[in-house]
């Protein structure tokens, strides 16, 4: 199986089971979301239902970085907002269209005095975004993508942006599992991933260690080669407790409003041939290729690519708009049931 259909799975399997050990209530599962620097294949954000409930009224679309700063600090009486809002290191003209657009989306109230802008919250912004897991997912973990990953995996531990990281793999039928023999770095977790009977799942068989992500984090940027004749330092900058909090607040808004369904967006529905197999996922099926096709694959350069017929999108109940539309809609649904 290609690591797209693998790593949808093992969307699928996180949000079922998790929060592995039973820690909170329920969790959000979201694909390929990180920072600039670096993207992981999955993210598990764990949550309680009650915080989801208060996170509810600020909407279904994300809050970027400046949203975040108005809905965080926006005070409960009127107020001045350069008098209530931290000094936000950009210009204040951005934080007053980042207002606004709180004031459209109905989560802030603004009023004029003479030529000053006063703001009050209509809600206060919960903490609703608990522990975030990273999952690496490496369906054919050889010794040569294992170097490579390790590599990765020793940045994302120095960093501690989130606070387990783990790999994923397929079972083998090995007595010890060859994941456990490569040189992984220890606070790493390690999924064995199988399919028995048509029936996927995962085990943890090495556990992670919890990351302090409260505290200062290191930012890799050069390292050596190794070997007895490379004498070059490693170069290196810490990253501030405060950014690491807000950009694990930005990563939880992403993964509120995307989810790990949200690969309908990236690929052709609205193709004759695209369908929607296994209702455990639902796992998107070319049936041009009589398989499961990936996000790159699926696009309107394919081959195989034939637009609905016109007839289609024209249908009515319970396809109305065709059988691309009733896809997104079906995603869409089973996210907005997720949250």
């Amino acid at each position: 199986m290609k690591e797209f259909g693998f790593e949808l799975r093992v969307c699928a399997w996180a949000e079922r089971n998790w929060p592995h050990g039973g820690r909170t209530s329920t969790a959000i599962v979201a694909r390929q979301l990180g920072t600039r620097r670096r993207r992981w294949d999955t993210l598990v954000i764990e949550t309680t239902d009650a915080d989801l409930r208060g996170r509810e009224p600020f909407g279904e679309d994300r809050l970027d970085s400046d949203l975040l700063h108005v809905a965080r600090h926006a005070p409960a009486s009127w107020t001045y907002y350069r008098e209530c809002l931290p000094d936000p290191g950009y210009p204040w003209r951005y934080v007053r269209e980042a207002i606004h657009r709180a004031d459209d989306r109905g989560f802030v109230e603004t009023r004029r005095d003479g030529n000053r802008t006063e703001i009050r919250r209509r809600y206060r912004y919960p903490a609703w975004a608990g522990r975030i897991v990273a999952i690496e997912n490496k369906p054919d973990l050889d010794a040569s993508a294992a170097r490579r990953l390790a590599e990765q995996l020793e940045h994302d531990v120095a960093l501690a942006l989130a606070d387990e990281i783990w790999v994923a793999t397929t079972a083998t039928d090995e007595e010890i599992e060859p994941a456990l023999l490569e040189a992984m770095p220890v606070e790493v977790g390690i999924l064995s991933v199988s399919n028995e009977r048509g029936s996927w799942d995962c085990e943890p068989i090495w556990q992670p260690r919890t990351l302090d992500v409260s505290a200062p984090g290191t930012r890799i940027l050069d390292r050596s080669a190794g070997g007895p004749r490379d004498v070059s330092a490693a170069r290196f900058e810490y990253a501030d407790p405060g950014w690491k909090h807000r950009k694990r607040l930005e990563i939880a808004e992403r993964a509120y409003e995307r989810g790990w369904r949200s690969y309908a967006a990236t690929m052709r529905p609205d193709c004759r041939h695209f369908e929607l197999k296994d209702p455990t996922g639902p796992f998107p099926w070319c049936a041009a290729k009589q398989r499961e096709q990936t996000a790159a694959e699926c696009s309107g350069s394919c081959a195989d690519f034939e637009p609905e017929p016109p007839a289609w999108r024209s249908m009515g109940w319970p396809i109305e708009g065709g059988p691309g539309r009733a896809t997104k809609r079906l995603l869409d649904r089973k996210r907005q049931r997720r949250r």
